[in-house]
């Protein structure tokens, strides 16, 4: 399946990512590390013609939020898509990585274990996830900026890359920059 051109963001920095929490559904508002990051971000963008990308936005607070800073002169409106939210991590909501895993019981990653946000009790898990991306995927209709999360950003770019749940852990994470993926390749602009 080819995918149009895309830019894909993940959120500034939150309290909560700043204290090792899960977030899921739940929100924290941006840091002020998150929101210098959302005005590196809408740098790099104003840099780029995004003349007939279309802009959507996870409507969690934490995305909104940086949407709004990010895209701030180089979109006319921005979208809100549920499909873009995070992953559920039902029980686990609110409660610090650290807690729920015993030292070394999982690889560690920049979001922190991967495997954690499978298997949350009541969670969402990385197939429920996949389908959701790849539907969203496939109602686009052109080109199109993104405004999202960690995991579900890596989902994302590992289903435009042909990668599926398999890729999430090639998938570099990280705030404050954007992903670019045109013609099966990505690339980190910072």
């Amino acid at each position: 399946m080819t995918f149009p051109e895309l830019y894909i963001l993940r959120h500034g920095e939150t309290e909560w990512n700043a204290e090792g929490r899960m977030q899921g559904a739940l929100n924290s508002p941006l840091t002020q590390a998150g929101k210098q990051q959302a005005r590196r971000q809408a740098e790099i963008l104003q840099a780029i013609d995004l003349n007939g990308f279309q802009s959507f936005s996870s409507p969690q607070g934490r995305a909104f939020e940086t949407a709004a800073i990010a895209l701030t002169g180089t979109a006319a409106f921005v979208r809100t898509e549920d499909r873009l939210r995070e992953i559920e991590v039902g029980e686990w909501s609110g409660k610090v990585r650290s807690t729920l895993a015993a030292p070394g019981e999982f690889a560690d990653t920049p979001d922190g274990a991967l495997e954690l946000y499978e298997r949350a009790p009541g969670g969402e898990g990385f197939a429920a996830l996949e389908a959701r991306c790849k539907s969203f995927l496939a109602d686009l209709d052109g080109p199109a900026v993104l405004v999202t999360h960690g995991i579900t950003s890596r989902m994302l770019r590992a289903t435009v890359l042909g990668l599926g749940i398999p890729g999430l852990a090639e998938m570099p994470g990280g705030q404050g920059v954007v992903y670019h993926l045109k013609d099966g390749i990505q690339k980190r602009l910072t």
